[in-house]
C-alpha cells in the first residue's frame, strides 16, 4: 500500500455527514439517538486526527510512512463505541468465591417469589399508598409492618433504604442535640468507611464513650447518664471479635437500666438474623431475642442474613417508631415499591418456614457432602468439554477436590465459617492469577468470580446457583483453552 504525507492523509478523513451516509452508519442511526451518534462520530474523528498528528510528529528527524486511511476501520471504531455505550454495565456474574453475602457482588440473591413480585408490581399500578378498604390515602409501611411484627415480636416497624440510613434516622429522631452512650468496644467501622461515630455526628447527636475497648460494665453506662443523655446505644460488632479479657453487660441489664433512667435502648444488630442458624454452625443474635430482652428499637439490614433486598429495618415500640416515622429524614430515606415487594415476598417465605426458597439461607444450610456431590458432577461435565482428568495429563491441567471453608460475609459472623468442598484448578499454560482473570473477563460470555489460593484457582460451589452450573462449566473450559 502506498505511503502518503500527513496533510494528504488528514484530507482523506471524511466529514461527519459523509460518514453518516454510509450504510453501516445509517444502520446505527436507526438504533440510537442521532445526537448521540453525532457525538460519538465527532469524538472518533477528533481522536483519529490527534493520533495521525502524534504519529507524524514523533519521528525524531526520520521520514514518516503513514498508510492511507481505511474507512472501514473508522466505521468499526464508531460501531464498537456505540455497542459499548449500549451494553448493560450492571450484569449477572457467577459467584464461585464461597462468600455468601458478598458485598461487592450484591449481597443476598433474591427469592424467585421476590422477582415475580418485582414484575407484578413494576408493570402495573398498585395500592402502594392507597387503603383499598377505606378508599383513601394509606401508608406504604403497612405492606411489611405486620409481617415484621410477627417475625420479630415488635409492636411496629418501618423500612428505609439501608441500615446506615436506619442508624442516621433513629439517632436524628431520638437524640438530636443530646448525648448517646455507647461502649468504646462498639465504635465500629464496616465496609467502605462507614463509621458509627461519623453517622452519629451527622444525626446531630453527641457521642459519649463509656468503658474501654475490651471491658465495659453496666456501672460505666450508669455513671455517664446526665440530663443530656437521650439514648443508650448497643452496636453488634458484626465484622470483628474481641476475645480474651473482655466484659460487657447483657442486653437485659442494659434494658433495665434504660427503663430506670427513662431512656430508650437502641440496638444496631447489623445483619438481621430472624431464625436460629446454630445447627449449621452460624451463631448470630436473633432480632426477636433483642426485642424480648427489652430493646426499645432494633435496627438491621434486609440484604444480609435476612436474605432480602437492600433495606434498613427499624422495629420496636409503637410510640418510638411513630416518632421516627414523623421525622423529615424518613421521607428522604424511605424505600420504593420494588423494595417493598421484594421484602414482602422474602418475609412471606419466613412465615411459611420455606427457608430453602431464600437463596442465602439455602446456601448456609448446604452440607459439605451436598457440595461435594455437586462438585463431582461438575467435574464430570467439564471432562466432556476439554480433555481433563483428576491428575495432571497431556492437557497440562490438574483438578483436585479438597476440604475448605465458606464464609457468610456481608459484615456478618466474624470468625465463623462453614465446611465445604473446594475445586482446585492448576494449569501449566496459565498461572492461577491468569486463570482468575480469564474467568472474570468472561471468555464464554458469563463472568465468574473465583479466588486464588496456594498457586491454584479455587471454586466453591456453595455460592453458585444450581441453574448457573452449565454456564460455569462453559466458562471454565473456555478459560483453560
Amino acid at each position: 500500500m502506498a505511503s502518503a504525507s500527513k496533510s494528504d492523509l488528514l484530507r482523506q478523513i471524511p466529514s461527519v455527514d459523509e460518514l453518516l451516509r454510509q450504510p453501516r452508519m445509517a444502520a446505527l442511526a436507526a438504533r440510537i439517538d442521532r445526537e448521540l451518534l453525532l457525538e460519538i462520530t465527532r469524538a472518533a474523528l477528533t481522536d483519529l486526527r490527534a493520533r495521525l498528528s502524534a504519529e507524524a510528529d514523533d519521528t525524531h528527524g526520520r521520514r514518516t510512512i503513514i498508510l492511507p486511511l481505511d474507512p472501514a476501520v473508522l466505521q468499526n471504531e464508531i460501531a464498537n463505541a456505540v455497542e459499548q455505550i449500549l451494553a448493560q454495565s450492571l450484569q449477572p456474574v457467577i459467584n464461585a468465591t464461597g462468600v455468601i453475602l458478598h458485598t461487592n457482588l450484591g449481597r443476598a440473591p433474591l427469592t424467585e417469589a421476590a422477582v415475580e413480585e418485582f414484575r407484578r408490581t413494576a408493570t402495573q399500578y398498585s395500592n402502594l399508598e392507597y387503603d383499598l378498604e377505606a378508599g383513601a390515602r394509606g401508608k406504604r409501611d403497612v405492606h411489611t409492618a405486620q409481617l415484621l411484627d410477627r417475625l420479630t415480636g415488635a409492636e411496629a416497624a418501618v423500612v428505609v433504604n439501608n441500615c446506615a440510613a436506619a442508624v442516621l434516622l433513629v439517632l436524628a429522631a431520638l437524640a438530636r442535640d443530646g448525648e448517646v452512650l455507647v461502649s468504646r468496644g462498639e465504635l465500629i467501622e464496616i465496609g467502605d468507611g462507614f463509621r458509627i461515630p461519623e453517622i452519629m455526628a451527622q444525626s446531630g447527636a453527641t457521642l459519649r464513650e463509656v468503658g474501654t475497648t475490651n471491658r465495659t460494665r453496666l456501672a460505666d453506662y450508669e455513671s455517664a447518664i446526665t440530663e443530656k443523655t437521650r439514648v443508650l446505644l448497643r452496636v453488634h460488632p458484626s465484622n470483628f471479635q474481641i476475645t480474651g479479657f473482655t466484659d460487657k453487660p447483657s442486653l437485659t441489664e442494659l434494658a433495665a437500666l434504660a427503663s430506670r433512667s427513662n431512656l430508650p435502648l437502641v440496638e444496631d444488630l447489623g445483619s438481621g438474623c430472624l431464625v436460629d442458624l446454630s445447627t449449621y454452625g452460624i451463631v448470630e443474635p436473633l432480632v426477636r431475642h433483642s426485642i424480648e430482652a427489652g430493646a426499645h428499637i432494633v435496627m438491621f439490614s434486609g440484604d444480609k442474613l435476612l436474605g432480602g433486598p437492600q433495606a434498613g429495618i427499624i422495629a420496636g415500640k409503637n410510640d418510638l417508631v411513630a416518632k421516627i416515622r414523623r421525622h423529615p429524614l424518613f421521607r428522604a430515606l424511605r424505600v420504593d415499591k420494588l423494595t417493598i415487594a421484594a421484602l414482602e415476598a422474602t418475609l412471606g417465605a419466613y412465615l411459611r418456614a420455606a427457608y430453602d426458597e431464600i437463596p442465602a439461607l439455602r446456601m448456609i444450610r448446604l452440607t459439605a457432602d451436598d457440595i461435594k456431590h455437586r462438585a463431582e458432577n461438575l467435574l464430570r461435565e467439564l471432562t466432556h468439554e476439554i480433555p481433563l482428568g483428576k491428575s495432571e495429563g497431556a492437557s497440562g491441567v490438574k483438578l483436585d477436590l479438597v476440604d475448605g471453608e465458606s464464609l457468610v460475609g456481608g459484615g456478618s459472623t466474624p470468625a465463623q465459617s462453614l465446611p465445604t468442598k473446594l475445586i482446585h484448578i492448576a494449569s501449566n499454560r496459565y498461572s492461577a492469577a491468569q486463570l482468575e482473570q480469564r474467568l472474570r473477563r468472561a471468555p464464554a460470555g458469563v463472568s465468574v468470580i473465583a479466588r486464588v489460593e496456594s498457586d491454584a484457582l479455587v471454586l466453591d460451589l456453595r455460592t453458585v446457583l444450581p441453574g448457573q452450573e452449565p454456564a460455569l462449566v462453559q466458562s471454565i473450559a473456555a478459560a483453560l483453552r
